[in-house]
């Protein structure tokens, strides 16, 4: 295997040609696994640009909380094709070289929308935390083009974000094995193949997992503290359910997310020896699961949403 050598501060730097993914070594059922992961990206393409046409289409659904639930849909469905037709080429076609540059690129594009998964929950959370709590003041607070804004100022702190530590892997050299146990390109088990120091990788890595995932998540907990003083304080019990009845969705959707990628964190933590496979197995579920969950969602438990789903449907059937 040839290397690429470039010099960086009077030293050598070896790049590889690329990495082989080599997850799933004793995993027996790896071919049904990745033909439910592929009805899985159908699932998540099909309803997620559904959802999408739809808002879209009807200006009376376009307020700030779907403005959030676009931006979510959009994320997933960035999310799901950075894994899942890579993991079919690797798995199921047996093609699991990956060249170095476009490694980079996986790794660059999935730990970005990973990100953006967790702020747009975040800022659904935001939506009902000023619906319910401040409810004349969703004028001032939560309009249109403050939501855009905020949508767009998570982007661009992301994509910048993810630009350094995906840049700062260029810096390590990779003189021996280049086999990366994991299901794609993943940043961590890349950086420990390399034979120089990865102190500075592995501080952002930990750093920013920590930051850019339990931020999020504190503020998510923090509004419906907040939600649930606020519901308790009414005095009608049907005003209270009909409160809490507009958050269902969103708390389905963060305990989808952040319960396995918790629980995994847990496990790895306080059970050492649990078997590489199913880690890696946990892994790809926690990531690919959400964005296909995530519509149907939202298309069932939205009432806006579901009747102008159930009228298109309607119309489709009727032209046809």
């Amino acid at each position: 295997m040839s290397l690429l050598r470039t010099v960086i501060n009077n030293s050598d730097i070896i790049h590889p040609p690329g990495f082989y993914i080599i997850g799933f070594e004793t995993f027996p059922y790896i071919s049904i696994y990745i033909i439910f992961l592929a009805f899985v990206y159908v699932v998540t393409l099909v309803f997620n640009i559904l959802l999408i046409y739809i808002i879209s289409r009807d200006h009376s659904l376009h307020t700030p909380k779907c403005m959030a639930v676009v931006n979510l849909a959009v994320i997933d469905l960035i999310l799901n094709t950075s894994t899942i037709p890579s993991m079919i080429k690797t798995f199921l076609f047996k093609d699991n070289f990956v060249p170095f540059n476009l490694c980079l690129l996986q790794m660059y594009v999935y730990y970005t929308v990973i990100s953006l998964e967790s702020y747009a929950l975040a800022l659904l959370a935001y939506d009902r935390l000023i619906a319910i709590c401040f409810p004349l003041r969703q004028n001032l607070f939560n309009t249109l083009p403050i939501m855009s804004c905020l949508v767009g100022v998570t982007w661009v702190y992301n994509l910048g974000r993810v630009s350094y530590s995906t840049a700062i892997m260029t810096q390590l050299s990779f003189c021996n094995s280049v086999r990366v146990f994991s299901y794609f390109c993943d940043y961590a088990p890349v950086f420990r193949l390399a034979c120089n120091d990865y102190t500075l990788q592995w501080s952002v890595a930990s750093t920013s997992s920590m930051v850019n995932l339990m931020g999020p998540f504190t503020f998510i907990l923090l509004s419906y503290a907040s939600i649930l003083v606020t519901v308790f304080r009414m005095k009608s019990v049907s005003s209270r359910v009909k409160a809490l009845a507009t958050c269902i969705e969103h708390l389905v959707l963060v305990a989808v997310f952040y319960i396995p990628l918790f629980t995994i964190f847990l496990i790895g933590l306080y059970v050492r020896s649990i078997d590489p496979d199913q880690r890696v197995l946990s892994l790809s579920l926690a990531s690919c699961l959400p964005p296909c969950i995530n519509p149907i969602v939202y298309s069932l438990k939205t009432k806006e949403i579901k009747t102008r789903t159930l009228a298109l449907v309607h119309r489709m059937k009727t032209s046809s």
